[in-house]
């Protein structure tokens, strides 16, 4: 199927991918109460008087008469908003100035193929009962896909090939099929409006509100099936407009604070010097900012990483890490702070922090990650190398949980129980320890 260009020929992409119609419905049922279109609603539900001008005819013929021109006028402007809505534009301010001509015979189009299908069904119908009901539904079911193809074309004999409506479906794929259900409840919903407007308003009043009802319906429909087309506008091959797609379609607002533009900034120019291999003035813009922002993670995890891909900096990368990984724990990045004692143990396998409240909340947040190993390395001589501190019990009890729970080895954790005992005997982390071991303490050790 062709489609037919209009208006601007430098079509807007949005930025984003269209969300599903069924994500939309508040916008289909709100669109026929902007102003405009409910301006124009309300003047030709209220057109339904000037039936009294035929003063000549008898009431029924004028009536009749009255609401075919209201009829076309509303498919008319039901047209545009299918038309412009698959090209994007769903506030009426925006539409543009020049619409193709074509559209307005789009009512016609549509009811003489309507007329066609239907004789078409009708001979079926005598040849095989059976099959002119088939025929029947899939008209049913074929109409929205007709409307898109006619929509698209603005062509009778190319709507009036089932094929082409076929192709519309396939496109679309299995929501229209979910498209189908909505736009069947939309038609169910004017008799449900109908039957609680109708007991409460009698006497002339009751035609505007039946034909405002109509057109409201009729348009809430004609957004929905547009917004089915955008939403798959590229497999149709439909141009947007200049400015296409709901607010939500456009791209999010920059809510980042200053601070963290700024910080975003130096990263994509340390970054840029990286690319170019200039680790000179990257190493220099990533040291002065870290100096100025000793306690800003962004800051130092800039010079970290920076300092990790430089030649001959190793002493230097260690040394900062010995400040960079207390931060990262502190600010509740655990999971960065042990890629970080990674990244030190790969350029020397004696790296160790030299705090030791760092170095038992490392080994904590490597426990918690399921890293056994890890935990045990990090705690590995932490009774030597931070001798007489009071995290060491603590220390003593998360190797005996480790052993335990990571490692399936009771043997080794009774033993660090042991030593728990007997050098702090009186301590909530040994009680802790007891308590985990209490099922695996020999039968004679645990009566005396």
């Amino acid at each position: 199927m062709a489609t037919r260009p209009m208006g601007n020929d430098n079509a807007a992409q949005p930025t984003k991918r269209p969300a599903p119609f069924w994500h939309r419905l508040n916008t289909f049922f709100a669109f026929p109460l902007q102003s405009k279109p409910l301006m124009y609603s309300m003047l030709l539900a209220f057109s339904s008087m000037l039936y009294k001008v035929f003063f000549f005819l008898p009431d029924a013929l004028g009536i009749l008469i009255v609401e075919i021109g209201i009829l076309l006028a509303a498919s008319r402007y039901g047209f545009k908003v299918t038309a412009l809505g698959s090209r994007g534009i769903y506030k009426v301010e925006d539409y543009p100035a020049e619409l193709d001509p074509e559209w307005k015979n789009l009512p016609w189009k549509l009811f003489a193929i309507l007329i066609a299908q239907s004789i078409a069904v009708g001979w079926l119908q005598r040849l095989n009962p059976g099959l002119g009901t088939l025929a029947w539904l899939a008209m049913c079911l074929l109409l929205p896909a007709t409307q898109i193809v006619l929509v698209q074309t603005c062509s009778f004999t190319e709507t009036l090939n089932p094929a082409n409506a076929w192709n519309a479906v396939r496109t679309i794929g299995w929501p229209y099929l979910l498209l189908c259900l909505f736009l069947f409840l939309l038609s169910q919903g004017i008799f449900i409006a109908l039957g609680l407007l109708l007991p409460v308003f009698s006497g002339w009043i009751l035609l505007p509100i039946i034909n405002w009802v109509l057109i409201y319906f009729a348009w809430v429909m004609a957004s929905l099936l547009g917004y089915a087309m955008y939403q798959n506008h590229e497999a149709f091959g439909i141009d947007l407009l200049p400015g296409a797609g709901l607010d939500e379609d456009a791209p999010p607002a920059d809510r980042r604070s200053p601070r963290r533009i700024e910080q975003d900034a130096l990263d994509a120019q340390v970054a840029e010097l990286v690319t170019a291999g200039d680790m000179v003035a990257a190493l220099a813009v990533a040291y002065e900012e870290q100096r100025t922002h000793g306690e800003e993670v962004p800051a130092q995890r800039r010079y970290h990483r920076v300092l990790a891909l430089a030649e001959g900096k190793t002493a230097t990368l260690l040394d900062h890490a010995q400040r960079y990984i207390p931060l990262l724990m502190k600010s509740g990045h655990g999971g960065e702070a042990l890629k970080a004692f990674h990244t030190c143990r790969a350029k020397d396998a004696q790296f160790a922090l030299q705090d030791a409240n760092a170095t038992l909340n490392l080994a904590k947040a490597a426990w918690h990650a399921n890293e056994a190993k890890d935990a045990l390395d990090l705690l590995q001589g932490f009774d030597r190398r931070f001798k007489d501190h009071d995290s060491v019990p603590a220390a003593y009890e998360l190797v005996a949980r480790v052993l335990l729970q990571g490692m399936n080895r009771a043997d080794m954790a009774l033993r660090v129980l042991a030593t728990l005992e007997s050098r702090h005997p009186d301590t909530e982390a040994t009680r802790e320890a007891r308590w985990l071991l209490r099922n695996h303490v020999p039968q004679g050790a645990a009566e005396g």
